[in-house]
């Protein structure tokens, strides 16, 4: 129940787009048709369920205060904690990289649609957030990671589809002038956030 909570609650109570608007630039730029929606809220879905728990690894082994002492007693004072934002973006960085390899390799069309914001999901700081978000909350194992990065990733994935698609309808709609674009977008997105609201009632 614990791991089922805390994935429902990283999907729509804390939901990296609309709890924290975090990743917006990619929201509004690849929201434009649903199949590119589609092919960059899977790579982030993979980047994040991936990144989170080897940030994890690296932070409880390697970063944290006293992670050395696994190597040695003598090493309990040291803290590496400064380097955690380096380290962290190092492991997205390496992760974007594949996921560019394995997506031009397969499927060009897609690679071609998302241009220049599918490397851009390695400064893309909802990916970054999912990271240090796990610090926080300082989760008792890597299944909690895991757990917690497949569901920020869901999150997203489900805030770009929602907005991909009403951004293809509302091309036929009659939006006034001055709304037009990144305008109705905000209010669109604005409006879904409130109605995210509503879940953090929600206790399982």
């Amino acid at each position: 129940m614990e791991y089922l909570n805390l994935f429902v609650r990283s999907i729509f109570i804390e939901n990296m787009i609309f709890a924290y608007f975090l990743g917006m630039c990619s929201y509004l730029a690849v929201s434009k048709t649903v199949n590119t929606a589609v092919g960059l809220g899977a790579a982030v879905i993979f980047v994040l369920t991936v990144t989170v728990p080897i940030n994890f690894l690296l932070d409880q082994y390697l970063l944290s205060p006293g992670a050395l002492s696994w190597l040695s007693p003598e090493y309990a004072d040291v803290d590496l904690s400064f380097l955690s934002f380096i380290m962290f973006i190092a492991v997205i960085a390496s992760m974007v990289q594949l996921v560019e390899m394995i997506v031009e390799k397969f499927a060009p069309a897609l690679y071609g649609a998302l241009g220049i914001f599918l490397p851009l999901i390695a400064v893309n700081c909802a990916i970054l957030g999912g990271s240090l978000f796990m610090q926080q909350k300082n989760f008792g194992g890597i299944g909690e990671a895991v757990t917690y990065g497949l569901g920020s990733g869901i999150g997203w994935f489900l805030a770009i589809i929602a907005i991909a698609a009403i951004r293809e309808k509302i091309t036929y709609s009659n939006v006034p002038a001055p709304l037009k674009g990144l305008g109705i977008t905000f209010i669109i997105t604005g409006l879904m956030a409130i109605g995210f609201m509503s879940f953090m009632g929600i206790k399982l």
